[in-house]
């Protein structure tokens, strides 16, 4: 079992009765967790579904791609080939740390089966390794704007086969170019999965109409479970 200062620090969000379900919800480079706390209320969650809503912080590193600036960063990229650029030493030892925060989950009452994984570029690469290679079966994963870093090299759990998988990727994304969710959508298609794939007319960003349909989904999903 985990102790206290084994786990990323984070932003937590209660619901106003006790929680039957957690997103865990990782964002992207140079970010914090509070970078999408602020959406929370505009998902329209209903109430009938209480969701304990928990933001990581990645830790600060020196990012290769940014000069070796030292910022938060789940893993450094070393340069713009988004399939080959990920220090995946680092990215798995970032869904390792927050598996653990899954586990703590677990521990506090919440059904394995009733925890979302979201994550944003970085964040969603960390998504990826964490959700599909995960021992217990969760409820589904979010990838926004993001890229599947390790599919060439993960380590996938029978576990997680039939995982509900969401894609969601800006139109118009110069960070990210839409290409990297259709090549992650086609790979996780090829591997046997069941893959929603989504576009907005935006760019490395999210859109409210993005924000109410992952709303949607989620609620959806916890419905189902």
């Amino acid at each position: 079992m985990a102790t206290p200062e084994n786990y990323l620090p984070y932003v937590e969000i209660e619901p106003s009765a006790s929680a039957t379900a957690t997103v865990i919800w990782m964002h992207g480079l140079g970010a914090d967790g509070h970078d999408f706390e602020p959406i929370v209320p505009h998902l329209a969650i209903p109430k009938t579904v209480p969701i304990r809503f928990i933001f990581p912080h990645a830790p600060s590193i020196p990012v290769t791609i940014n000069n070796g600036t030292v910022m938060p960063a789940w893993y450094d990229i070393l340069n713009l080939n988004f399939e080959h650029s990920a220090n995946e030493v680092q990215l798995r030892a970032s869904a390792e740390a927050v598996g653990l925060l899954i586990e703590r989950e677990v521990e506090r009452g919440i059904d394995s089966q009733r925890i979302i994984i979201v994550g944003f570029s970085q964040g969603g690469a960390v998504g990826y390794e964490l959700a599909l290679t995960y021992p217990l079966r969760l409820g589904g994963l979010i990838a926004i704007s993001t890229y599947f870093a390790t599919q060439n090299s993960i380590a996938a759990t029978s576990t997680n086969q039939n995982l509900p998988i969401l894609i969601c990727h800006g139109q118009h994304d110069p960070m990210v170019p839409e290409i990297h969710g259709q090549t992650s959508h086609r790979r996780l298609l090829e591997m046997g999965y069941a893959v929603e794939y989504r576009t907005y007319p935006v760019q490395h960003n999210v859109d409210m109409r993005e924000v109410a349909e992952i709303g949607a989904w989620i609620t959806e999903r916890l419905l189902k479970s």
